[in-house]
């Protein structure tokens, strides 16, 4: 399959014009790739570590959920990170496309990812958008499970380096609902809330909303960015290896950005 017909058949799926104002999905950098038999490079985030190994693979695209380029840059330099970027894609031929809050909303997308690794059912979005799409995803465990169980099905479900939650009461309590959304969700916390689900698991929540969550009766996990977007870029190349590409993987230079110093 083409370059230029994989990303038909994704943007027919993941409409890039669904994105917010403030995202910027779809190609980042084009250097003539389209004609080309895709050989795909899934990752979180394209940095100069994953240009490095799309190189090492061969391969003439990189397909990323997060954006090279989030604002307009008033200038592409060498010997910074988006200006070496742009110049290794150019001397390599080497695409870059990022699929953000599109690929966010759909079935199968980052929030759907986590709803089905804790097996949810009943699952409809916490905020509706667009053909019964939309962000995040709450539903109900198959079987009520104490806290302390869900917490660990969690850990070891997605093996973050630090698992954080608000302070309960009980950790034998039992839960039996549950809304997930990968990445940076605190904002979504009183839309939750109305979903009446007893735990929220989401990423990059500050002191102050484990506080808020805590006073609205809701219990905050926030098992961070990369462990909970992460997932959806293995199901990603699951689909593409389903198209029948040259080649695609799954790239193994992705970096978590946050380490947790252990004292022994």
């Amino acid at each position: 399959m083409k370059i230029a017909d994989l990303i038909t058949w994704f943007e027919k799926w993941a409409n890039p014009a669904w994105c917010e104002s403030w995202d910027n999905c779809g190609w980042q950098v084009e250097p003539g790739v389209l004609q080309e038999q895709a050989r795909v490079l899934v990752c979180l985030t394209p940095t100069l570590a994953v240009m490095k190994e799309a190189i090492a693979v061969n391969a003439n695209l990189i397909f990323a959920h997060h954006p090279l380029i989030f604002n307009p840059p008033k200038s592409i330099c060498t010997g910074n990170a988006i200006g070496d970027m742009v110049k290794l894609a150019f001397t390599n031929n080497i695409g870059i496309y990022s699929a953000h809050t599109n690929f966010d909303q759909v079935n199968d997308g980052t929030a759907d990812v986590l709803a089905q690794i804790l097996n949810l059912q009943d699952v409809s979005p916490i905020v509706p958008t667009q053909l019964g799409l939309g962000y995040g995803r709450v539903g109900n465990l198959q079987h009520s499970l104490p806290l302390k169980s869900l917490l660990t099905t969690i850990h070891s479900q997605l093996q973050p380096p630090n698992l954080i939650f608000s302070p309960a009461a009980d950790l034998e309590q039992p839960v039996s609902r549950v809304a997930v959304l990968g990445g940076s969700g605190a904002g979504f916390i009183s839309a939750v809330v109305k979903t009446k689900a007893q735990v929220y698991l989401t990423a990059d929540c500050k002191f102050h909303q484990f506080q808020e969550s805590r006073d609205q009766g809701l219990i905050l996990v926030d098992a961070g960015h990369y462990a909970t977007e992460r997932p959806a870029c293995d199901r990603l190349v699951q689909k593409f290896q389903a198209l029948k590409l040259n080649w695609v993987g799954l790239s193994q230079k992705d970096e978590d950005f946050r380490q947790f110093y252990q004292l022994c």
